[in-house]
C-alpha cells in the first residue's frame, strides 16, 4: 500500500494575533511547516510550535516566505536571487536554532505562499532557495510542488526532495495551484478532498479545474492550517487514508497508528 507524509503549515500567530489550531492539527499530521517570522510568526510562537511538534513526534520544518506580514506572504516581491538566498538562510536558521534548543532537529524546508508559487515556475528563484537550504544542511529535505521548478532545482542542488500535493487546493492545467483570487482555489468539502487525494495516490494524477489530467508524484500531502475547521479537516483526511490502508509517515518518524 502507498506511503505518504502528511504536512500542515502552522505557527502563523504573532503578537496578540492568533491563527490556526496548531495543537489539534498536530494530532493528525506527520510534518509541521513552521512560519519563520517574515510572513507570520514571532520568536515566542516559533518556540511554542516547535516544542509542540517535538512533543507530538512530528517532523519539524521551516516555512520561509516573503517579508510581508500585512499580506501574509501571499503577494509576490521583486527580489534578486541573492536576496532570496539571504532571507531563506535567515528564516531557516531561526527555526533550526529553536528546534535544537527544544531537543529536536530541523527535518525539512518548504517555502510559503507567493515565494513558493513564484519559485515553482521561476528556476532562478528556486535555485536560490535550494542553494540556501543546501548551505545550511545538505541533509534537509526540500518540499516542492510536484513537477515544478522547485523539484528540478532541489535535484540540481543535490537535495532530497519530497514532491508535494494538496488536499485542499485545486490545480490548473499546467500543474500550478489555482490562484487564491479564483473562487475555485480552495477545496472545503472533505469528501472532495479525500477523493482528490486517493486519485493522486492510486493514479499519480489529479484533475484540473478545467477537467484536464495532470501527472503528480505524491510524496507529501499538505493541508493549510489557517483555514476554518482545519483540525476536523485534517482528522477526516488522515482517517480516510488509514481506512484505505495508506501509511502516513514522515522521514525519520514512525508511522502513525
Amino acid at each position: 500500500m502507498p506511503t505518504i507524509d502528511f504536512n500542515s503549515d502552522m505557527g502563523e500567530s504573532f503578537g496578540v494575533y492568533r491563527l490556526g489550531a496548531d495543537r489539534e492539527v498536530l494530532r493528525h499530521v506527520t510534518s509541521a511547516n513552521i512560519a519563520c517570522g517574515f510572513h507570520a510568526g514571532d520568536p515566542r510562537t516559533i518556540r511554542a510550535t516547535v516544542h509542540a511538534a517535538v512533543e507530538a513526534n512530528v517532523a519539524i520544518g521551516a516555512h520561509p516566505g516573503y517579508h510581508d506580514l500585512q499580506g501574509f506572504g501571499r503577494r509576490p516581491m521583486q527580489l534578486s536571487p541573492d536576496e532570496i538566498y539571504d532571507i531563506t538562510v535567515y528564516q531557516v536558521g531561526a527555526v533550526k536554532a529553536f528546534a535544537e534548543a527544544c531537543g529536536g532537529r530541523l527535518a525539512h524546508v518548504k517555502a510559503h505562499g507567493a515565494l513558493y508559487n513564484v519559485a515553482a515556475r521561476d528556476h532562478d528563484v528556486a535555485r536560490a532557495l535550494c542553494a540556501a537550504v543546501r548551505d545550511i544542511d545538505r541533509d534537509l529535505i526540500f518540499f516542492g510542488l510536484s513537477g515544478s521548478k522547485l523539484v528540478d532545482a532541489a535535484r540540481e542542488a543535490g537535495l532530497r526532495c519530497a514532491q508535494e500535493v494538496f488536499a485542499d487546493r485545486t490545480y490548473q492545467d499546467d500543474g500550478a495551484l489555482t490562484p487564491r483570487g479564483d473562487p475555485r482555489a480552495m477545496i472545503t468539502n472533505v469528501d472532495e478532498a479525500v477523493e482528490q487525494v486517493m486519485t493522486m495516490l492510486e493514479c499519480k494524477r489529479v484533475r484540473s479545474v478545467n477537467g484536464a489530467w495532470v501527472d503528480v508524484q505524491p510524496d507529501t500531502l499538505c493541508i493549510h492550517g489557517d483555514q476554518p475547521g482545519a483540525a476536523a479537516f485534517a482528522a477526516a483526511v488522515s482517517g480516510a487514508l488509514r481506512a484505505a490502508g495508506v501509511t502516513i509517515q514522515a522521514p525519520g518518524i514512525s508511522p502513525q497508528a
